[in-house]
């Protein structure tokens, strides 16, 4: 069967899509997403604004996408309305400026409510893909995400067919759907690398209405040299898991780890591959790391599950160059069943996330400063954390050099209540919270993971305070917060 759709340029691909459409972007963080189209919509956007004529389109993604695209998007104001992440400044200003409508959304389900409707029909997906056939198989690239979804319920497809990757990458991919309730089937996986899918999605190839050409690079992950601080957090959370397994808590053989994305994560994950006396463990997370790569190589990760390739182009391009290796150590997939919470509980996955705060009673906030202005959003830390075997967060205990603490008498916002958060970690030490009353919580958050700075006021405020069953002073629990709008520091 003979191709029947154009070969066109990104600004002839975007010249189809129309104001006020959904539209649906591949990918999960930068790998996978889309390179072209999103400055090419800008570009559309631009023009159209200076012809004095409406044009903005509401945003779907698997997960946050390179930070460039939503940036130029968000420059163009060419977004009104996105979901259910972002991690770039631009977008993030727009969203607290009210100039974009944001939806905060665990991403475990996105794809169930697009395939029920809640957001109305997907106008057009657009696609990263690694290989395509005339008769509708798709093969996706580096990042998974919601793109079978996307693909499987858009009414238009645009495909950015990007010979950057190796079609070689579709040996990682397994694309799988646990299908809709009533009549959901169980997913099969038991162990990390188990695969119960294909390496393609297969669709109508009529809904393809372009097909734009890139040889364009993830401009993947990006860190920061990694600080005295996170490494002190990383030795701390090793130590708690040594002791785990001590004491028969974390059976011999370990765990599967889920790990955040991040400078913490990344120290996290080199100081377990360092340590001899954690074993051989496996991964079951969003997003492949670095680090990871490297313990892949020293046989430290045996095996990892994810929804994307979120590393450096130099660590992509080891993996491509080596896919006998990696092909047998990694699997790729759809979101909906690498944040499944049916899998994260069976596995018994053991998750690792970042905080912006906590308060003393085990409440943590991922998502708003000060309770106001979003920063990137809960993405999958909720999925795993409240269905994890052990939910660890971290973070350092104090931030801006001092002017703010990560423990506070109660948290700006909840994204993850005390039900769910059993082990928080800082650079000071660790809160174990499992089987704690609240007071006896709000001592150990305080004496082992509060700065020295911020200690003293903690103990005071909670030794001042009564009531109930948990104990707080409604006059005075934002008394730090309240420090920090008015003089730009909690120390006042």
């Amino acid at each position: 069967m003979k191709e029947s759709w154009p070969r066109i340029s990104a600004d002839e691909a975007a010249a189809l899509i129309q104001h006020d459409e959904m539209v649906a972007f591949s990918g999960f963080t930068a790998a996978g997403s889309p390179k072209a189209l999103p400055a090419a919509i800008a570009r559309r956007a631009r023009e159209l604004h200076q012809a004095q004529q409406p044009f903005q389109i509401r945003l779907l993604t698997g997960a946050s996408i390179g930070a460039a695209a939503d940036d130029v998007l968000s420059e163009a104001d060419a977004v009104s309305w996105r979901a259910p992440y972002q991690s770039a400044a631009g977008m993030r200003q727009k969203i607290n400026q009210g100039r974009v409508k944001f939806v905060d959304l665990h991403l475990s389900e996105v794809a169930q409510m697009v395939n029920y409707g809640f957001f109305g029909d997907i106008d057009v997906a657009v696609i990263e893909a690694s290989a395509l056939t005339s008769d509708g198989k798709v093969w996706l690239s580096s990042g998974i995400g919601n793109a079978p979804t996307w693909l499987r319920q858009a009414k238009r497809i645009i495909i950015e067919y990007n010979h950057y990757h190796s079609p070689q990458v579709a040996q990682l991919a397994d694309i799988a759907s646990p299908g809709a309730p009533p009549y959901r089937n169980s997913v099969a996986i038991f162990s990390s690398l188990d695969r119960i899918g294909l390496h393609y999605v297969q669709i109508d190839p009529r809904k393809i209405i372009a097909v734009v050409d890139t040889e364009l690079p993830d401009a993947g992950n990006t860190l920061e040299e990694e600080k005295p601080v996170c490494q002190q957090i990383a030795d701390n959370v090793v130590t708690f898991l040594l002791n785990e397994i001590a004491h028969g808590r974390i059976p011999p053989e370990f765990l599967p780890l889920q790990s955040g994305v991040g400078n913490i994560n990344n120290a996290v994950m080199a100081r377990l591959g360092e340590n001899p006396d954690i074993p051989p463990f496996m991964m079951y997370s969003e997003v492949l790391q670095e680090s990871v790569v490297h313990l892949l190589e020293t046989g430290k990760v045996r095996g990892a599950s994810a929804s994307s390739l979120t590393v450096s182009d130099k660590a992509l391009r080891k993996i491509y160059d080596n896919m006998d290796f990696f092909a047998e150590r990694i699997v790729l997939r759809p979101q909906e069943i690498s944040n499944n919470p049916e899998i994260i509980r069976r596995l018994g996955v053991i998750a690792l996330n970042v905080g912006l705060e906590f308060d003393i009673y085990g409440h943590a906030n991922s998502t708003h400063v000060a309770g106001v202005n979003l920063m990137n959003g809960i993405g999958g830390s909720g999925d795993f954390e409240r269905n994890a075997y052990l939910s660890i967060f971290m973070a350092p205990s104090i931030a801006k050099e001092g002017k703010i603490s990560t423990i506070v008498p109660m948290c700006s916002h909840v994204d993850h209540s005390e039900h769910s958060v059993k082990v928080i970690i800082t650079e000071q030490g660790i809160a174990d919270l499992r089987g704690l009353s609240p007071i006896e919580r709000a001592r150990t958050i305080i004496e082992n993971c509060a700065h020295p700075l911020y200690r003293d006021y903690l103990h005071r405020y909670l030794q001042s305070t009564s009531g109930g069953h948990i104990h707080h002073d409604l006059s005075r629990v934002f008394e730090l917060h309240t420090s920090l709008l008015k003089t730009g520091s909690m120390l006042g």
